[in-house]
């Protein structure tokens, strides 16, 4: 049974019992979690009969456009924003779970040499080395930022620093020759264009971000939005995301 196959035999299973009408879920989900969220919705859309509409942006973005008062159904996001918005009431915390976990990655813009990453210190060496440096506005930012702070090289590397608008992809920025290294969660850069991906942080400084979801308070009660909720966290989901370089989320 192929990776295709197998979701669809498990959205099935998760729908046994089919709506009279189709539903409608709207999600709000981080980039990073585009390419294992596209197939999953597309797979349970196409055995529930439910459509799922996706918007996407960075964490911090989101969090945000939820606050204001955007319309969702359900949210895909580092988990301490979906925590946030489930502390101000935007989200519900009994449906929160799991939904995949992240580890930071490095690339550098196509054709330059791949400087040495395997080390803490070698990762310090190219940060100095290097004309440019980009990192994301996001949870992978985030850490990049204090791990800059705690190699003792903040100062030295400040007037390097791009950082993009939230939402905005660290990798489009190498491939436009805009930065010469680059740091985001290794989904956003794993299969990017015009880039040399390098592997993710050596783990003496690597960080793992859970992507978490939860419903909103008007989408408990939808067949539509709690369907796939369950069919997000399933365990099918896991081929999935190891084809993105993540890994499934950890629920009770």
């Amino acid at each position: 049974m192929t990776v295709r196959s197998g979701l669809l035999a498990a959205a099935l299973v998760l729908t046994t019992h089919p709506p009279a009408s189709a539903g409608e879920v709207r999600a709000l989900a981080a980039n990073a979690l585009k390419a294992p969220l596209q197939e999953l919705a597309s797979a349970f859309g196409a055995a529930s009969g439910h459509r799922v509409t996706i918007a996407w942006g960075g964490t911090e973005g989101i969090v945000r456009r939820v606050n204001d008062g955007e319309q969702v159904d359900i949210v895909l996001i580092g988990s301490d924003g979906l925590d946030r918005l489930i502390a101000n009431g935007r989200l519900v915390a009994a449906t929160r779970a799991e939904f995949v976990r992240s580890g930071v990655g490095v690339a550098v813009r196509a054709g330059l040499p791949a400087p040495n990453l395997s080390t803490a210190e070698f990762v310090r060496e190219a940060l100095l080395a290097a004309p440019s440096i980009a990192y994301s506005s996001g949870p992978s930012g985030v850490h990049v930022a204090a791990m800059i702070r705690r190699m003792g090289i903040a100062d030295r590397v400040a007037h390097k620093v791009i950082q993009p608008a939230s939402g905005v992809q660290v990798a489009e920025l190498l491939a436009r020759g805009e930065a010469d290294i680059g740091f985001q969660q290794v989904s956003e850069l794993l299969h990017a264009k015009g880039i040399t991906y390098l592997g993710p942080l050596p783990p003496e400084i690597q960080v793992v971000t859970v992507y978490a979801l939860a419903l909103a308070p008007s989408a408990v009660g939808s067949d539509a939005a709690t369907g796939l909720a369950r069919f997000l966290v399933g365990p099918d989901v896991a081929a999935v995301a190891a084809g993105a370089g993540l890994e499934p989320g950890r629920n009770p």
